[in-house]
């Protein structure tokens, strides 16, 4: 499918068929969410599904985790007319910080730091992410929110994964997603049908 095209049909994950798979390796992520966020449309429908198990929750913050999480946590935060909090890999932010060490997806050992002067008891906060593969990363997300006293109202990610840490945070949070049922094998085993269209 062309990368700004917008079909006529457009059901809930029309532009999951955007996303590209892996070409560089295991270092990488299995797939390319982003190419879906060029288009405009997509990018718009990607949001209105994340953002719609949330609108009778009360949310002061939305936090996205770095970096991809930035492009779909500040779109969130500006559809529901919110304030955005970079959660950013450490050594980035230039102020005071709360540090957090976890486990990526490809099992390197990382820290993500978030600055003091924002989350505090009361602050209601929804976490998105571009995508939640191991769970690792969003996991170490809440215990940063939660460390500094503030509330997660929800996780929000274009896809979670049913590995361990995945079906944590589903039993855990409120959560959303944009993988219709009927894709979420194909998810959970790593490759989309989609992608025979990018075949050469």
């Amino acid at each position: 499918m062309d990368a700004l095209a917008v079909p006529a049909d457009r059901h809930k994950g029309w532009y999951l068929s955007l996303m590209a798979p892996n070409t560089k390796g295991p270092t990488f992520a299995w797939l390319d969410p982003s190419r879906l966020y060029c288009n405009y449309q997509a990018l718009t429908d990607c949001v209105k599904d994340l953002v719609s198990p949330f609108h009778s929750d009360t949310i002061d913050l939305v936090a996205g985790i770095d970096a991809m999480g930035f492009i779909l946590g500040a779109s969130v935060a500006t559809t529901l007319g919110k304030g955005f909090l970079a959660i950013r890999k450490a050594g980035h932010l230039c102020v005071a910080t709360q540090n957090q060490s976890y486990t990526d997806y490809t099992g390197r050992e990382k820290t993500m730091e978030v600055r003091l002067d924002v989350l505090k008891p009361g602050v209601r906060v929804l976490l998105v992410d571009q995508w939640i593969e191991t769970g690792g990363t969003m996991k170490a997300a809440i215990q940063l929110v939660e460390r500094l006293g503030a509330t997660v109202v929800g996780v929000a990610a274009v896809a979670i994964e049913n590995t361990e840490g995945g079906k944590w945070i589903k039993e855990n949070y409120k959560f959303s997603h944009c993988i219709p049922e009927e894709l979420q094998s194909q998810i959970d085993r790593k490759y989309m049908d989609s992608f025979k269209s990018f075949s050469s």
